[in-house]
């Protein structure tokens, strides 16, 4: 259950980074309130899979692939440069939870 947590914690944090945008600076409500809430949400969620995941794996996995999935909205939606430095960049976040992930199994 812990896994299932995490990807909703995952989704949370996307979703509050994606409205951060348009909260402009956090001068409209209503955006604020979903950026804030999503974030909200994300740190509950966060702090239930710790209890059953180690907290090293779960938040490189909730923090690399938040990452990688914002890089990728960013770019798809919001039209980001994608250059190969922010690819490379990428595969490292990418490198660096498979790495944890193998060693937090042992």
């Amino acid at each position: 259950m812990g896994y299932v947590y995490l990807a909703l914690a995952i989704a949370a944090e996307v979703l509050g980074t994606s409205l951060l945008k348009s909260t402009e600076g956090f001068s409209r409500l209503w955006p604020s309130v979903w950026c804030l809430g999503s974030y909200g949400i994300a740190f509950a969620l966060l702090s239930q899979v710790i209890k059953s995941v180690p907290v090293g794996v779960a938040y490189a996995l909730w923090s690399g692939l938040g990452t990688v999935a914002i890089v990728a909205i960013g770019a798809v939606f919001l039209g980001e440069e994608l250059n190969p430095m922010k690819v490379l960049g990428i595969a490292l976040v990418v490198a660096g939870v498979v790495v944890l992930n193998v060693g937090g199994a042992h």
